[in-house]
This record gives C-alpha cells, sequence and structure tokens, in this order.
C-alpha cells in the first residue's frame, strides 16, 4: 500500500484522533490492551529482512487469530471507531498513536510520535513475539531481531506497570503492580520486593533480575523514575517507528509550512512598508 500524504489536513486528522482517543481510553479504562496492541503489531519487526513492524497488519484475521495475540481484537474493534470518524489516517498510524496516548493518559511520560507510516495486508508467519514462560536468551533473540538494545527490552518491560494477565489469553492471571492504570516505575519496584501475594512475575520478568546486564537497568528505574520515563519514552518511540523513515510523506508537509513561511514574511514586508509611509507623511506635515 502507498504511503500517506502527510499535509496539513493528515495532521490535523491526527490531532483530533488524538483526542477521540484520550476520550475513549478513559471512558473505557482500556490503556493496558491499546498498549499491547500498539506493541504486537510494531513486535513482529524482522530487521534482516525488513519484514513485519508497526504497519497495520495485526488487523488481518490471519495475525490477530495468533495465540500472542488473545484478546487484542477488542481493541482492534476500539480503534475501529476512532477509524471510522477519520478514514483518512492508516491503521499503522492509529495503533502506534493508540499506545502512545494509553501511556499519556495513565500518567506515563510524553512519547514523541511522528505519523506516516503505511498500511500492509501482509501478515507474518507466528512466532515472532516475546514467550512469557521463557528467559533472557529468549528475550535478546526477540529484540535483536528488532534492531533494539538491552536497555529497550528492560525500559519496554516496564510497560507492564499497566494492565494484568487474563488466563484466558495467556495462561498466567493477575496484575504486576497495585494499580495497574498508573504508569510509573512501580513494575521494577516490586520485581525487586520479590513475590508478592496478588501480584504476578513472569518467567520473562525474572530474567530481568537474573541477567546481571539486564539487572542493572531494573535497579536504575526502580530507583530513579525520571530515569526510567525518559529511557521508556525513547524506547517507545524506537518500537514504534520499526522499519519506518519518519517524514517520508511528509512532503507536502514541509511545502505547506514553507509557503506560509513565505506567507508571514510577505505580511511583514507589508506591513514595515505601511509603517514606514506613515512616518513619513507625518514629518513632511511637520515641515
Amino acid at each position: 500500500m502507498a504511503l500517506p500524504v502527510v499535509d496539513t489536513e493528515y495532521l490535523k486528522e491526527i490531532d483530533k484522533a488524538r483526542r477521540d482517543l484520550r476520550a475513549l481510553i478513559a471512558y473505557k479504562n482500556c490503556a493496558p490492551i491499546m498498549l499491547r496492541l500498539a506493541w504486537h503489531d510494531a513486535g513482529t519487526y524482522d530487521v534482516n529482512t525488513k519484514t513485519g513492524g508497526p504497519n497495520g497488519s495485526i488487523r488481518n484475521e490471519e495475525e490477530y487469530s495468533h495465540g500472542s495475540n488473545n484478546g487484542l481484537k477488542i481493541a482492534l474493534d476500539f480503534c475501529e471507531e476512532v477509524k471510522t470518524k477519520h478514514p483518512k489516517i492508516t491503521y499503522a498510524d492509529l495503533y502506534q498513536l493508540a499506545g502512545v496516548v494509553a501511556v499519556e493518559v495513565t500518567g506515563g511520560p510524553t512519547v514523541d510520535f511522528v505519523p506516516g507510516r503505511k498500511d500492509s495486508k501482509i501478515s507474518p508467519k507466528e512466532g515472532r513475539l516475546p514467550d512469557a514462560k521463557r528467559g533472557a536468551p529468549h528475550l535478546r533473540d526477540i529484540f535483536y531481531r528488532m534492531g533494539l538494545s538491552d536497555k529497550d527490552i528492560v525500559a519496554l518491560s516496564g510497560g507492564h506497570t499497566l494492565g494484568r494477565a487474563h488466563p484466558e489469553r495467556s495462561g498466567f492471571d493477575g496484575p504486576w503492580t497495585r494499580e495497574p492504570l498508573k504508569f510509573d516505575n512501580s513494575y521494577f519496584v516490586e520485581l525487586l520486593n520479590g513475590e508478592s501475594e496478588g501480584l504476578l512475575q513472569l518467567p520473562s520478568d525474572k530474567a530481568l533480575l537474573e541477567d546481571p546486564e539486564f539487572r542493572r537497568y531494573v535497579e536504575l528505574y526502580a530507583k530513579v523514575e525520571d530515569a526510567f520515563f525518559r529511557d521508556y519514552a525513547a524506547s517507545h518511540k524506537k518500537l514504534s517507528e520499526l522499519g519506518f523513515s519518519p517524514g517520508s510523506g511528509s512532503k507536502s508537509t514541509a511545502n505547506d509550512c514553507t509557503i506560509l513561511a513565505q506567507g508571514a514574511v510577505g505580511v511583514a514586508v507589508t506591513a514595515a512598508v505601511v509603517i514606514l509611509s506613515y512616518f513619513y507623511e507625518v514629518r513632511k506635515r511637520m515641515k
């Protein structure tokens, strides 16, 4: 499918969609599943074959029926409500925007969002997403394949501060934190506290403590929330832009900005001429 033209009108639709997503997420308390949708659409990227990634393909039944995507049809249907109002926006942009908004409305950091992703109907084969039952080597295999780092792995794992596991979707049950609708660093605090009644720690969570390189980030983020927010925002942005070159569809926007700038200069020059003429006439009368 063709790249969207990110012109002034497209950006206006993005802003309207952002407002609609804020309202929808707040009303339905669906931030966790919206974030999961964004991650799972993006997390199929393969840096070597340049396939998968944040291209909206998760809307295909073939892909949302993958075991790792159990329950995401709910989020897809929520997004469809917004897509109906703003049909010009690509699904790829919409799903990533939903993830960004989900983090922001729950108190998390502002994640920079650049639109312009194109949609795809080609779904990757199952097995590209992380398996919660496995450890550090598996996490590295999955995230390195995307082109991400150890720091990205730990920072993005902190997104488990939102939501809970559902047995009918993953086989696991329970929240990771005491306030699963608040985005903060409590995932790391609870991880270091050890297993607590009523809270969940998956094998992939515990792997962050067992691996020395991962653990140093866990300890930092548990101690300094600002460091977590800074690194999370950067890692989320990287994930949301895998295989995407921001600005590739924004030629019209650049032209629009140039025209606006030229127009502003023209107005300023005209105003200056008028003012100078006025003072010239005043001086003539005073002589």
